[in-house]
């Protein structure tokens, strides 16, 4: 039976301390005017989840455009957490470590999972190089990948991270190879409530490649840009349509290829940059992405973008790509222009040159 979004878990602790009803409302009120900038983003949503709205306001990531706020009803919220519980085996009394900032789905829903699952929650600074005591054992966390990266020597007793909020690079699941701890990738957004699909990134079975498997309840077909739609009624009454191309393996198995929007045409093939960007991630030191502009014979052509002063990059570095994938030409800019979760803004920062 799923609770209502009123009802907190009897087993329910924030740093060690259990809680009813009334006292998070008052811990809220504390932490909202006593608190750090980051207990104060906690406050503020625990007041929010806590009125008689059957709501909360949640602000996007802005990464493909300009931020909004959306209503979420949380009765939606609590479904997720306990698709989310019923799949990692999550009990009453598990703990769980929240190292994300409230402000957004994530680190919201990390709470609406401990008081809907009664997980016992420690609340860290959501910083890029968190600060927590490595010895003790944790059943659940959610990073994002530059904390994985930089936490890497320290997460053998958390027994199940996810992370998210950007693309995990290869270099990182190189480096979590062979780490005694279930990592998994996810896949959604703030409109699906965090994620609906989750991939393996260090337990693959005889070296085979990993894809997104879609949640209990959840599956997927593809429109007619070859976009990914999600039907997940526990989240939506509607199907959810996104910007996303992939390839299906069924439908509860796909494969992200890239943005709708970031796609070029290049001579009449199509040339996802996210897998370029893939090929190449390890032999660039510098930030980059791979962009566009017109071009007379082909349309438009691939181009490379670089965060720095310099442009000169060793041409050797493209023999992983094919010749149509290889960029025309590299641009540099001074500092990329990013969102406050730090995903690059590629228009913006296209503009910032002029193509």
């Amino acid at each position: 039976m799923i609770p209502e979004y009123d009802k907190v878990h009897l087993k329910f602790k924030l740093n060690s301390v259990r809680y009813s009803n009334e006292d998070i409302q008052e811990i809220a009120y504390s932490f909202v005017k006593e608190g750090l900038p980051y207990q104060r983003e906690i406050g503020d949503f625990l007041i929010d989840w806590l009125d008689k709205k059957d709501y909360v306001k949640v602000k996007t990531s802005g990464a493909t455009g300009r931020p909004k706020q959306i209503k979420i009803l949380k009765q939606t919220m609590v479904n997720s957490s306990i698709f989310t519980g019923n799949f990692f085996n999550l009990s009453p009394g598990d703990k769980a470590l929240h190292c994300l900032p409230a402000n957004f789905i994530a680190g919201k829903m990390m709470l609406v999972r401990a008081m809907i699952l009664g997980l016992e929650l420690d609340l860290i600074e959501p910083l890029t190089h968190p600060v927590f005591d490595a010895n003790k054992s944790y059943d659940f966390c959610a990073m994002i990948p530059i904390q994985l990266q930089n936490s890497v020597g320290k997460i053998d007793n958390i027994k199940n991270i996810i992370v998210g909020g950007m693309k995990v690079s290869s270099t990182l699941i190189e480096a979590i190879k062979g780490i005694p701890v279930n990592i998994y990738e996810t896949y959604g957004m703030t409109e699906t409530v965090t994620h609906v699909a989750l991939k393996s990134l260090n337990t693959t079975v005889d070296n085979k490649k990993s894809y997104f498997q879609t949640l209990p309840n959840v599956s997927v077909y593809k429109d007619d840009r070859d976009c990914l739609v999600i039907k997940a009624p526990h989240l939506s009454k509607n199907d959810i349509i996104t910007n996303d191309i992939v390839e299906l393996y069924s439908d509860t198995e796909f494969e992200w290829l890239g943005r709708f929007d970031n796609v070029i045409n290049s001579g009449g093939l199509k040339v996802f940059p996210e897998r370029i960007e893939e090929k190449l991630e390890s032999k660039v030191t510098q930030r980059f992405f791979i962009a566009s502009e017109p071009d007379e014979i082909l349309g438009v052509r691939v181009v490379m973008v670089v965060e720095g002063n310099s442009n000169n990059l060793d041409p050797s570095i493209f023999d992983v790509l094919d010749k149509y994938e290889k960029p025309k030409h590299i641009y540099s800019v001074n500092k990329f222009v990013e969102t406050s979760t730090g995903k690059i803004q590629r228009d913006k920062t296209l503009n910032k040159i002029n193509l």
